[in-house]
């Protein structure tokens, strides 16, 4: 199942910086069970926001030259308060270092101008065809996919 947990992207700088906005609505599905009488986005849920903001950073960064972008390690970790329908999360992600296919970012989301939660994030930059030659078509098609996703949610471009 692929979702997007990103509204919108309000500014990058290829290579260094990007800010983006998650807002959170009583029709997200997960939020009957998370909480029925108090529904808030789940902790594991703003860290995926995160790392799709960084995600998109990377990617654009890179031209769409690779066609994943995962997570491959979150660091130091830190949650401050709940998201609840109404609100909206803002996240930022920072390019630390570079080095082969592997990105690590300083990130953090902020709720109504603090800090809720933010962490380390190790991404992971490759080309199914990396593996296995035979996906290069595949690749293409998840990079024009992307792009095509970019371009909505980054009205600036």
């Amino acid at each position: 199942m692929h979702f997007s947990l990103i509204d919108r992207i309000e500014s990058i700088e290829f290579g260094k910086h990007i800010i983006a906005t998650k807002s959170l609505s009583l029709a997200e599905e997960y939020l009957r069970d998370h909480f029925p009488k108090f529904p808030v986005m789940p902790g594991v849920l703003m860290l995926e926001a995160l790392t799709q903001a960084s995600a998109w950073l990377v990617r654009a960064t890179d031209q769409f030259a690779h066609s994943l972008v995962v997570l491959k390690e979150a660091r130091a970790v830190k949650y401050a308060r709940f998201v609840q329908p109404g609100q909206t999360l803002r996240l930022a992600a920072t390019i630390t270092t570079t080095e082969n296919d592997l990105v690590t970012l300083k990130t953090e989301g902020t709720l109504e101008g603090q800090t809720n939660l933010k962490a380390q994030l190790i991404l992971r930059k490759y080309n199914l065809a990396d593996n296995n030659p035979n996906q290069e078509e595949l690749d293409k098609k998840i990079i024009a996919i992307m792009k095509q996703q970019f371009k909505l949610l980054y009205k600036n471009n």
